[in-house]
């Protein structure tokens, strides 16, 4: 199926009497629309999933959109729930009304819904107009040698990631394999090393995906940020970055501040206009700040919370090098309240998104 970034085709494919019914079964369809129905009923009443979130800048206005063409996916851990119930057919067919361009994965079995083989699930994405971008895996298992990591079965998980067209495959591991001094993490980047040159002799680009951790500080130089180690230590040409902007900036409020009270500043959007090439992926992740809470953030749905992302998406697509055609966006929540919904709404959200007119 052709796609198309003209506003008034995905208005059309946004449009919620476009929602109900999926073209998997008259029980699936049933279940999708109920709960897709009802959320819609709910985001209206609480005026959501129309831009109506924190003072974004969002509104199908005049400008250029923020989000790049066909650079839009979801992280398919967000709609487990519905996989494993569902199936990845029904899914599928949600995402492509909602404008998705992309998927990223986070294990390729439906659990209950039945089995599938990796030639099925890379033709169910086609068909969808689905593009698998990426794909998370346990980077080490030490006490499992049979375990389905990086660590232990390499080539396995890079033959999966082949067979399914993958351009990307990585990890959402920390690199605390080793520990959290400098040495530990050096040994990590080794790891990662060799993991992406063989990722690199199949086209591929392997990558690390951050939580809130990796922006804390060593344990015996606890002056050195443990994610400028993993930076320093990785070939730029062999390993590459998935930043999830949610944690990253959790990571600002937790770690901000040296165990001796000194300051050290953390801005996400720094690291990736110093380092552009080093993330050709993203997880588009919003929370609700809130101080009181260890995190400093309370996850919502993508446009519900108070992360500028009109801000950064703008900054990254025009301040880098071929800033709209490199880099991949993912939304992705956690744990949402109905998976099918938050789909809808980030994706309506990210799209409303414009610049303004100084392009900030």
């Amino acid at each position: 199926m052709s796609r198309t970034s003209k506003d008034t085709e995905l208005t059309r494919r946004l449009s919620r009497r476009n929602i109900l019914g999926v073209a998997a079964g008259a029980t699936a369809a049933t279940i999708i629309g109920t709960a897709t129905a009802q959320a819609a009923g709910q985001d209206q009443a609480q005026g959501l999933g129309k831009g109506h979130g924190h003072g974004h800048g969002h509104g199908h206005g005049k400008g250029k959109p923020v989000l790049p063409p066909g650079r839009l996916g979801i992280q398919l851990y967000s709609l487990r729930d519905k996989i494993s119930t569902l199936g990845f057919a029904p899914v599928f067919a949600e995402l492509e009304k909602y404008g998705y361009d992309e998927i990223e994965l986070a294990g390729y079995t439906q659990g209950s819904a039945g089995p599938i083989t990796l030639a099925q699930l890379k033709r169910l994405a086609k068909d969808h107009g689905l593009n698998p971008i990426g794909s998370h895996v346990g980077y080490y298992d030490d006490n499992n040698p049979g375990a389905y990591t990086f660590a232990q079965n390499l080539e396995k998980v890079l033959d999966d990631a082949q067979a399914l067209g993958l351009k990307h495959i990585g990890t959402a591991s920390g690199p605390f394999r080793y520990g959290s001094t400098v040495d530990g993490w050096k040994r990590a980047a080794d790891d990662f090393n060799r993991y992406g040159a063989a990722a690199r002799k199949r086209g591929m680009k392997f990558y690390q995906h951050n939580h809130a951790e990796e922006f804390s500080f060593a344990t015996d130089k606890p002056k050195v940020r443990l994610y400028d180690v993993l930076l320093a230590e990785t070939d730029p040409d062999l390993v590459y970055l998935e930043m999830d902007i949610y944690w990253a900036y959790c990571a600002q409020f937790r770690f901000s501040k040296r165990a001796d009270g000194t300051k050290a500043t953390l801005d996400p959007l720094k690291y990736v206009l110093k380092h552009p090439n080093r993330y050709p992926l993203f997880h588009v992740k919003d929370g609700v700040r809130d101080d009181t809470t260890r995190d400093g953030y309370r996850m919502s749905d993508v446009g519900d919370g108070d992360i500028d992302y009109k801000t950064f998406l703008s900054k990254v697509t025009n301040r880098t090098h071929q800033g709209r055609s490199y880099h991949h966006w993912q939304a992705e929540h956690d744990n949402p309240v109905e998976s099918l919904a938050f789909a809808r709404k980030s994706s309506e959200h990210l799209h409303s998104l414009r610049e303004g007119r100084c392009g900030d």
